[in-house]
């Protein structure tokens, strides 16, 4: 809905209001955004006052942008911000047309992607480019009726509002008052928050005054009383009177009451308003009512089926009458409240009949799918399930399953529910239907109700297409309850059909291949994976190929023969290349294959494969694939001591987008970097928001999470029970190397000889015939340890530099100096040297717990040293920028926006804006153009 660009209400009463208001637009015009708030009751002004803060925006230079939520309409996600910012099939530049593609299906995020999540994020890089062009003013109206989805990108954008030139204005009455919009009122403090009451009552009196042409009389002023200080009431009360010549105004210009029936309540006065329409003008606006608050003349061309010149009369009938209202180039009703009177004068079945009429009148003119489905709605939702799924919206249903199931999966279970129990059973169609439908309850997470659907369709099925699809989705939602085993039975059954093409017996072949390897069997995944293979081979299928390749591929990597993997992501990925069916497995390998190369040591062409995998997921909005490669990009930063880049990376996406294990992980990095800096509470707060997110994995083993919990109990001074936490979570054949090393240097801490030798012995056969510098680092880490060997030790700090992971170094160089100084009394050099190698690269890291923990237990050897490194230790202030900060702040200072920084600096928008939200709490300034000004300062400062 565009915002009303003509018949607006008498803004009386509202100078303080507005001056807030227009106060913020000069701010956001000078460079500082702002959320802001703006809530009352129905009818109080709320709408008026931002259309005259957007008028001001408008004459200032802004780009103004309005959409409001839809009582019916918030079942599909993101409607207001599509229409807001004219998001349509049609649009001409890359990033609207994206959107659009993504959320009508021609452009492919990958079978079960997210497909609403996906549009939200290229929402929110659509508004950065807007910010890009000039301030914008960005409006949401009505937002207690908006979808969750758009809350959540409200509320992301309302904390990024300093980094750009933003006015974000959120319209809502104070009912219903949801959990999602309350945690807007936290984002969003008191200073900026509009909360409209009742007109006072010269306010009231001069409303009236200009309403009526004269003075209120006594009679009048005591009717106008009645409203309660609501603008709208009271012009829609003076409306009424005038209509029925209940006014006169005498010769001492005083507006007198006459005789007459006047309305007793807001909805009689726009009853009243209504009644004096003819029926044909009547019948048009219902029709209106159909398609929302604010409507395009096109669509009400096609849902009446009226050519538009004979329905211009109505329409200019109902403006006159000051019904309807110009909206940009659309029509909108002046006031929901208008437009709700008219929809439930309907009757139920009128209204469903109406919403059928108009959902086929729009799919047959080729209309996105959310608006037909909208219309559609009402016809499951209504309280007779007796009203049927016409044949029509059958087809349609089957056409658009799967851009409807990823972008609104709820709506499509109600839609498909029905159509299913309508069909007829064993019918070829009732098939595709209940394979959809399964589908969707699966996006939903309804893992049960899917696995039931789809068990009870493949019973009487006949379809290999859709033997396949159901197999998939029984297996899928098995495999996320923990019951992949159970699996397998079914699938060698459907393998060893008679008649079965290659094609069909290759993808179930897959299918068994993954959930071997899901199972551990890696020899098993292996053979089968290879068989299926080989049987894709015959009909060249690159689907059954690519993945095929992927199982073989992870097989590889789970004996931990790395190098063997390489090959293997190439001969996929070369499969995956061009087809869009095979999106979602080109972004999967391109991380497994970054996570390949960090295990060899290559980290250089990790953080390049991750940054392309992130890259091409933002791209085709793959917000899962996007998560993993930010959670792979951290994990990777982690080990070669760029910590805050990594602190950037893996704060980037909200945790509710992220699967439950990238979460922990992402939670599990951040922990141990501030546990090494000696933040506790920021620590600890990590390991309690992963909390619910371990429980849902159960014993599944995340090795950061399983680190920082470790850290936890040595900052404790628990040591024994910071090793438990890490020989627990070893207890797994394929998981732990990195937890290894410091299980060994634990298990040494505290005597536990014999762990210390089975973890020796365990990390002898990781690096047996290795040549890759961290595992033989490893081996000689926990034999030194074992031993108290120094040379030993020395030996793997020399291997973990070579790898470049700075902080096995440093440990390696720390234990080292204890052996030295305990075996060697009178080779203080020696100790001293290995001390003062691992202090600087602790300092280099920001270690601080490190580099105390380490002089504390050197003075107790009589070894001392000062310290060298205090740039870290600075947490405010321009000096306490870290290099990409550094960077990064230039480049701001420079002008350039995110986007252009993320080019320029080979990052992404989303890392450069955390890093920008960093530096503005570092520099305690509150908008980039601050940032210019404390680097002017600071320049100025420092000569």
């Amino acid at each position: 809905m565009r915002p009303l660009t003509e018949g607006a209400e008498l803004l009386i009463g509202r100078d303080d209001e507005v001056s807030r208001l227009v106060g913020w637009v000069r701010e956001v015009v000078a460079g500082r955004g702002r959320a802001v708030l703006v809530d009352g009751e129905p009818g109080i002004g709320k709408s008026a006052l931002v259309r005259a803060g957007g008028g001001a925006a408008t004459g200032m230079g802004c780009q103004v942008y309005w959409g409001a939520g839809d009582e019916l309409g918030q079942a599909l996600p993101l409607l207001p911000l599509l229409d807001a910012l004219h998001i349509t099939p049609s649009a001409k530049d890359s990033r609207r047309s994206a959107i659009s593609g993504l959320l009508h299906g021609s452009a492919v995020a990958g079978k079960g992607a997210d497909l609403a999540a996906a549009a939200a994020e290229q929402l929110l890089a659509l508004v950065d480019e807007l910010c890009q062009d000039g301030p914008v003013v960005l409006v949401v109206d009505d937002l207690q009726w908006a979808d969750r989805t758009t809350v959540a990108v409200w509320g992301r954008l309302a904390r990024s509002v300093r980094q750009l030139p933003l006015l974000l204005i959120g319209v809502l009455r104070p009912v219903p008052r949801r959990d999602d919009l309350r945690s807007l009122y936290r984002i969003v403090g008191p200073a900026e928050r509009l909360r409209l009451g009742r007109l006072a009552e010269p306010a009231v009196i001069e409303l009236v005054t200009a309403l009526a042409g004269g003075r209120p009389g006594a009679e009048l002023e005591r009717l106008a009383d009645d409203a309660a200080g609501n603008p709208l009431y009271l012009t829609e009360l003076l409306d009424a009177l005038t209509r029925g010549s209940c006014l006169d105004v005498d010769d001492a210009g005083v507006a007198q009451l006459a005789e007459g029936d006047t309305p007793d309540s807001l909805p009689e006065a726009i009853a009243d308003r209504l009644g004096f329409l003819p029926e044909p003008t009547r019948a048009v606006l219902r029709a209106a009512a159909l398609l929302g608050v604010g409507f395009s003349v096109g669509d009400l061309v096609t849902v009446t089926g009226s050519p538009l010149p004979g329905l211009l009369p109505a329409l200019d009938e109902a403006r006159t009458a000051g019904v309807l209202v110009a909206a940009g180039d659309d029509l909108a009703f002046r006031h929901p409240l208008i437009r709700k009177a008219l929809y439930d004068e309907m009757p139920t079945s009128v209204r469903v009949a109406w919403h059928q009429g108009a959902a086929r009148s729009l799919a047959e003119a080729g209309a996105p799918v959310e608006r037909v489905a909208l219309h559609l709605l009402p016809m499951v939702s209504t309280t007779d399930s007796r009203v049927p799924v016409p044949a029509w919206a059958v087809q349609w249903l089957l056409e658009v399953a799967a851009p409807l199931i990823g972008q609104a999966p709820a709506v499509a279970v109600a839609l498909l529910r029905r159509a299913v129990r309508d069909a007829r059973p064993g019918d070829a169609v009732t098939a595709a239907l209940t394979c959809r439908l399964a589908d969707a309850h699966y996006r939903l997470g309804n893992f049960g109700q899917a696995e039931r659907i789809a068990c009870r369709a493949l019973e009487h099925l006949d379809d290999p297409d859709l033997l396949v699809d159901l197999h998939t989705t029984v297996t899928q939602c098995r495999g996320m309850t923990g019951r992949s085993a159970e699996s397998l039975a079914a699938l060698n059954d459907a393998v060893a059909r008679p008649g079965l093409q290659p094609r069909h017996r290759a993808r179930l072949l897959v299918l068994i291949a993954r959930t071997h390897r899901d199972l551990g069997q890696v020899v098993t995944a292996s053979r089968v994976a290879t068989e299926a293979l080989e049987e894709a081979g015959q009909v060249e299928d690159r689907w059954a190929t690519g993945w095929a390749l992927h199982v073989l591929s992870l097989v590889a990597m789970m004996r931990g023969e790395w190098t063997a993997a390489l090959p293997l992501f190439e001969r996929a990925m070369a499969k995956a290349q061009g087809d869009p069916a095979l999106t979602d497995l080109g972004l999967l390998l391109r991380i497994n294959q970054s996570v390949t190369f960090g295990a060899l040591d290559r980290y250089t062409d990790a953080l390049a494969a991750a940054t392309r995998a992130r890259e091409l997921a933002d791209r085709t909005g793959s917000v899962v694939r996007l998560t993993q490669a930010q959670s792979a990009l951290g994990q990777l930063l982690l080990g070669t001591g760029r910590w805050d880049d990594a602190l950037a990376e893996v704060d980037v996406v909200p945790d509710d987008l992220k699967d439950p294990s990238v979460a922990c992980c992402d939670h599990g990095v951040a922990a141990i970097i501030h546990f090494h800096r000696g933040d506790g509470p920021a620590a600890r707060k990590h390991l309690d928001v992963a909390s619910p997110y371990s429980e849902r994995i159960g014993g599944r083993v995340v090795e950061s999470l399983a680190r920082a919990r470790s850290l936890a109990f040595e900052h404790d001074g628990l040591p024994e029970r910071a090793l438990a936490a890490l020989t627990d979570a070893l207890a797994g054949e394929d998981e732990g190397e990195d937890l290894l090393a410091d299980a060994a240097r634990l298990a040494a801490a505290t005597g536990d000889t014999r762990t210390a030798v089975e973890i020796d012995a365990r990390v002898r056969k990781i690096a047996a015939g290795s040549t890759v510098p961290h595992r033989l680092a490893l081996a000689s880490y926990c034999h030194g340890l074992l031993e108290l060997d120094a040379a030993t030790l020395l030996q793997a700090a020399d291997g973990y530099r070579d790898a470049g992971r700075p902080l096995s170094r440093a440990k390696a160089l720390e234990a080292a100096a204890i052996a030295f100084a305990e075996t060697r009394s009178d080779d203080r050099g020696s100790a001293r040297a290995a001390f003062t190698y691992a202090l600087d690269l602790y300092a280099e890291l920001g270690a601080h717990w490190d580099v105390a923990r380490l002089r504390a237990r050197f003075r107790a050897f009589g070894i001392r040293r000062g310290p060298t490194v205090k740039h870290r230790q600075i947490t405010h202030g321009w000096d306490s920028l870290t290099p990409t900060e550094g960077k990064i702040a230039a480049l701001v200072v420079e002008g350039l926006s995110n986007p252009q920084i993320a080019a320029r600096l080979y990052l992404s928008p989303r890392t450069v804006g955390t890093h920008v939200s960093h530096i503005l709490t570092k520099l305690d300034v509150h908008s980039r153009i601050d940032i210019a000004r404390e680097a002017a300062r600071h320049r100025s400062a420092s000569g």
